[in-house]
């Protein structure tokens, strides 16, 4: 992917863990790629095609000047974080935020954090067989879109399915969204399960009835497996109130494991039942 360098960009800030670093200014040099499609800027030599890296310095000294944290970490982090939310055509950051003058006693030119962060696409399927169920789907739309660092990208439409496992209980409603998240999965999932909660979702019953449940069926195309999630989804290629939504919004969407399109996982189940 092209990229837009800035390097060494220097500003006087007030960070650090001491009080007079708090109350003193002192030099950060800030360094900044920023991954984004140049393409058609350079053939059509048009200025709105482009990032102002002008004004992206101004975001970046007015930020660094603006706030007191104590970590350079910190001031990496958030930085990242506003850059990408502000300006939707990155795609990915490289920061570096250097403290020349680290009250380290020491002869040394420089301390420095580097960090690298990107926008991640999730597919997050929705259900619920509870009271008003379009109106929790509908809820955890609206919860996701407000999401720090998230951006519902698509919604699919909503299906009515039997409901999967023994329990006896009644019919859901499904759905699908894409997710645009600067989230890694477990926080991801950490807001999710945020999400239930305040939806009022009670977890008593393996496979039981819920006011609302969402699950992370892919995440780019990345594979986890830990004691609290597995990316892609254990069982999403065999229910098709997974599949039947999924392939309304993202049909070529690759399973990174089976090697096999949501389309074709579909299909696949179709003639198994």
């Amino acid at each position: 992917m092209d990229k837009i360098n800035i390097k060494k960009l220097r500003v006087y800030a007030k960070h650090g863990v001491f009080n007079e670093e708090k109350t003193n200014d002192q030099l950060f040099v800030v360094s900044a790629s920023l991954y984004t499609e140049l393409r058609d800027a350079g053939k059509t030599d048009d200025l709105c095609k482009t990032l102002d890296y002008g004004e992206i310095c101004n975001v970046i000294k007015s930020f660094t000047t603006g706030n007191t944290f104590d970590l350079i970490e910190t001031i990496a982090e958030r930085l990242a974080e506003k850059l990408l939310i502000e300006n939707p055509s990155i795609k990915k950051v490289w920061i570096e935020v250097e403290k020349p003058d680290a009250p380290l006693q020491m002869d040394l030119e420089t301390v420095s954090v580097e960090i690298e962060r990107s926008r991640h696409t999730a597919f997050i399927a929705l259900g619920s067989n509870l009271g008003d169920r379009e109106k929790y789907l509908s809820f955890a739309a609206r919860e996701l879109n407000r999401a720090h660092g998230c951006r519902v990208m698509q919604v699919s439409g909503f299906i009515n399915t039997a409901p999967y496992g023994s329990v006896e209980q009644d019919d859901f409603l499904n759905g699908c969204i894409r997710l645009e998240t600067l989230l890694e999965p477990l926080e991801l999932l950490d807001l999710l399960q945020t999400i239930e909660e305040k939806a009022g979702r009670v977890r008593d019953v393996r496979w039981g009835p819920r006011k609302l449940d969402l699950d992370i069926i892919f995440y780019d195309d990345i594979v986890v497996s830990c004691k609290r999630l597995r990316i892609p989804h254990a069982e999403m290629h065999k229910r098709a109130f997974v599949l039947s939504p999924m392939s309304e919004i993202a049909p070529d969407m690759l399973h990174p494991v089976l090697h096999k399109t949501v389309a074709e996982l579909l299909d696949e189940l179709a003639v198994e039942s």
